[in-house]
């Protein structure tokens, strides 16, 4: 399996750093890992500020409030078209708030990096096809899907 992660740094206050570029990355290669998802894939993550994440919730969702992560699959039940250039399935997009990961990174009393890497595989099983909104029974199913990634990743809690 090969995963190319495009990153898009569109905050206006701080950068991202090239180790949390690698985290991203690292991230969604275990999280696709873990899924058995062996083709060649494409996820974009864009990294923004609290101000433009809630632009992007207002316009996209309806609901004018920031929020940590926002996952805009481009498949559905596991149909993915392929970039005719490479072959690769696209995915969709990722959009992490640094700001929001930081605070609940602070809040949660754990490193940004785990926080990031969280959301970056939260994300990646959103993409895949995973909704904890519907019921409790899949809400439950993803979180032992995600901590079984972050455990992948040495980032356990």
């Amino acid at each position: 399996m090969s995963v190319k992660v495009k990153i898009y740094d569109k905050q206006n206050k701080i950068s991202i750093s090239p180790e949390n570029r690698r985290l991203i990355r690292r991230a969604c290669s275990a999280a696709l890992k873990s899924e058995k998802f062996t083709e060649p894939a494409e996820v974009d993550v864009s990294i923004v500020d609290d101000e433009q994440i809630k632009q992007i919730n207002a316009d996209c969702r309806g609901i004018d409030a920031s929020t940590d992560v926002l996952s805009f699959p481009l498949g559905e039940n596991g149909i993915y078209d392929k970039n005719i250039d490479t072959g690769a399935y696209m995915l969709g997009d990722i959009v992490i708030s640094i700001e929001h990961a930081t605070a609940q990174a602070n809040e949660y009393g754990h490193s940004t990096d785990r926080e990031i890497a969280y959301l970056t595989v939260h994300s990646i099983l959103h993409l895949l096809g995973y909704d904890h909104v519907n019921s409790e029974k899949e809400k439950k199913v993803m979180r032992e899907h995600e901590e079984c990634v972050m455990s992948a990743l040495k980032l356990e809690r």
